[in-house]
């Protein structure tokens, strides 16, 4: 990776004609979707798909202790309905598309559920709410579940890739927007919709999508993906139903493609993934802050680490970052919690005062006023590098007191190829996520349940465990 120190103030982006179309893209993926089977899921798709749903209970068990999920499960009750899903950590069941809305939330209220760069967004929590409320309504199987997920997920990256980079760049979250296509295809699955259904299903979720990278640092951001999910469920069971729309709505004049995006590439979306699958480039999170922050992270740890540095010794940090990174996670004096989960410079300034950048509670609004990490994180410059278009990169340049130029670059965007140590991580952020919410019997339960996954004829024992309220809670 090359990053050159060419500071610019924001991205500009040329954009491009569209190709013309020689397939109707909408059906074509549909038809790839309603075709997926268990017995076709590889050995390392199945444990992939175990290793986001262990990932998925641990932020979603901690962010349903948020403010917003709160504020989102007393709406629900007030609201409600048939009890047929369960909304995690409230101790109640409510209908399923209120289930996942509340759950898709939580699950992405602290900003440490995993990614996929292939269209710039979090896939689990948009997947998995609607799956466990639609499966624990209607009684699907385990292997079920891991069906429709692995279908769900490889049409929603097919989706944004097909949109990729414009849609991101324009100021679409792609975890709201392409999250409800991904939503609507893994329900479609889960309800067993032949082609032409499902494609319906993606009609209804094109005019459905939403989400903007405005309401990043707010309780909009988290929403986004519980809207997502909640759609997905409703474009699912509607088309099942027969209610109807285009079947082109991706590709068709005025589509969702031609509105939401300069550079819709059809053929994107038909390749074939480098790793065979997408998912298998799925990206865990191990700093619970925006993604976009993790290479600026890394490369300031390893630099201290190497160095021995501490916060004394430093003059001047310059952070070189993609100029996307400018409407995502650049905010330069955040004043909460939520908004330090999206400042460069003050996850930096943290590695720097020594804080554990992987523990939540270091995003508190106090500690993100506390006024020496403020000190520190004024010693944080970011220049914006046009030449770098990943947002998984940075170049960490240290100006140590003693007059000394320290360089790192990290690329977060590489996957883990042992899944055997990516398990052991999981499994240690998950303890370590649920220790006050879990006790050690029901964690031993949870991770059994994930075990025999594909074994399981229903969910409701997994749906069981996740219901019970936590013996203390946790607000800002």
């Amino acid at each position: 990776m090359t990053i050159h120190p060419t500071p610019i103030r924001s991205a500009s982006m040329a954009a491009r004609r569209p190709e013309p179309l020689t397939v109707q893209l909408t059906s074509a993926l549909a038809a790839q979707n309603a075709a997926w089977t268990f017995d076709n899921l590889p050995a390392d798709a199945r444990m992939l798909v175990r290793q986001c749903l262990l990932d998925w209970i641990a932020v979603t068990l901690a962010g349903a202790q948020e403010p917003l999920t709160h504020m989102l499960a007393e709406e629900a009750r007030e609201q409600g309905g048939f009890s047929h899903a369960t909304v995690v950590g409230h101790g109640f069941a409510t209908s399923c598309r209120q289930a996942a809305l509340v759950n898709g939330a939580a699950s992405h209220a602290l900003d440490y559920d995993d990614v996929n760069m292939s269209f710039t967004g979090h896939p689990t929590v948009v997947l998995v709410p609607a799956l466990l409320a639609l499966a624990e309504a209607r009684g699907a199987s385990g292997a079920d579940f891991m069906t429709a997920f692995v279908a769900g997920y490889e049409t929603l990256c097919r989706i944004g890739a097909a949109v990729s980079p414009g849609h991101y760049a324009l100021g679409f979250h792609a975890t709201g927007t392409i999250g409800t296509f991904g939503a609507a295809a893994a329900c479609a699955r889960l309800l067993q919709l032949d082609a032409d259904d499902t494609a319906t299903a993606l009609g209804i979720a094109a005019t459905e999508a939403a989400g903007l990278k405005a309401m990043f640092g707010t309780m909009c951001k988290p929403l986004h993906a519980g809207r997502a999910s909640a759609d997905g469920i409703m474009a699912a069971q509607l088309a099942a139903r027969g209610f109807t729309s285009r079947s082109d709505a991706i590709e068709a004049l005025q589509g969702f493609a031609a509105t939401h995006g300069p550079d819709f590439d059809p053929r994107a979306a038909l390749r074939l993934p480098a790793n065979g699958l997408h998912l298998r480039s799925n990206l865990f999170k191990y700093h619970a802050a925006c993604y976009g922050t993790h290479a600026a992270i890394e490369a300031t740890r390893q630099l201290c680490e190497q160095h021995r540095l501490t916060s004394s010794d430093v003059r001047r940090i310059i952070v070189r970052a993609p100029a996307s990174s400018d409407g995502v996670c650049n905010i330069a004096a955040p004043r909460s919690g939520l908004e330090a989960k999206f400042s460069l410079r003050h996850t930096v300034a943290m590695v720097l005062a020594g804080v554990d950048t992987a523990d939540m509670a270091s995003y508190s609004d106090s500690a993100t006023n506390d006024a020496a990490l403020g000190g520190l994180r004024e010693r944080v410059h970011v220049e914006l590098v046009r030449e770098c278009s990943a947002l998984t990169q940075a170049e960490v340049e240290i100006e140590t007191v003693a007059g000394t130029r320290l360089r790192q670059r990290h690329d977060s965007g590489i996957p883990a190829t042992d899944l055997a140590v990516q398990q052991q991580r999981l499994e240690a952020k998950f303890r370590s996520i649920t220790r006050s919410l879990l006790d050690d019997q029901s964690c031993g339960e949870v991770l059994d349940l994930i075990e025999r996954l594909d074994e399981l004829p229903d969910l409701s024992p997994l749906a069981g465990l996740l219901a019970c309220q936590p013996p203390r809670t946790r607000r800002h």
